[in-house]
């Protein structure tokens, strides 16, 4: 499995994140910071914050989970549109949408910046169990199915996301999961019945 757009992804990001550690201006003009789109009209941080990471462990993170899951859900979507630049457009699409209500709802704080692809990252995830719930995912070195860990994910994002004080947008990683969901069902809509049919067809195969 190739997944050119995937690899050039990674690499991208891991040399822009590199770029941003050593240079601190580079890492001001790409985070997420509200007051550079309100005032600023530097709508590209909306994309560019995702190829910035606050450190070596938030960028390989990351970048190992968009390895493993990104490969299959290029070769997928690229087969259900037609185009490879369907999942382009998917993970820039995802970048966007993620940091959204994060957007708004920091709109006035001067005080707030995001930044890092977890966001896209996790809709790359969610589109990868949509299509296979009980495939064996290692969390931690724990494995479980995608459908435990999934469940399991959004609990954690929703109650961090509430109880706040942590540095991490919980926020953008549920809207990224929902996009990634949803962008799944609107392009292929029978992925719908697969899943509901998966998901009666449990299978632990660790």
């Amino acid at each position: 499995m190739q997944a050119p757009i995937t690899m050039a992804l990674i690499a991208v990001t891991c040399v822009v994140s590199w770029l941003a550690f050593k240079n601190p201006k580079l890492m001001d003009r790409l985070i997420l910071w509200p007051p550079a789109i309100q005032r600023q009209r530097q709508y590209d941080c909306l994309l560019g914050y995702g190829f910035i990471h606050a450190d070596f462990m938030h960028l390989f993170f990351n970048m190992f989970t968009l390895y493993f899951f990104g490969r299959m859900m290029e070769d997928v979507i690229t087969r259900l549109a037609g185009s490879p630049l369907a999942y382009l457009g998917f993970y820039l699409g995802a970048l966007l949408v993620s940091i959204l209500p994060t957007y708004l709802k920091h709109i006035g704080d001067p005080n707030y910046r995001s930044l890092g692809a977890s966001g896209a990252v996790s809709a790359v995830l969610f589109a990868f169990i949509l299509i296979d719930p009980w495939a064996t995912i290692g969390v931690f070195f724990i494995p479980m199915p995608a459908i435990v860990f999934a469940l399991l994910y959004v609990s954690y994002s929703i109650w961090m996301d509430k109880r706040g004080g942590d540095n991490v947008n919980h926020g953008a990683h549920l809207a990224g999961a929902a996009f990634g969901v949803l962008f799944m069902v609107a392009l292929e809509p029978q992925v719908l019945g697969h899943f509901v049919r998966q998901l009666g067809q449990p299978s632990f195969g660790f």
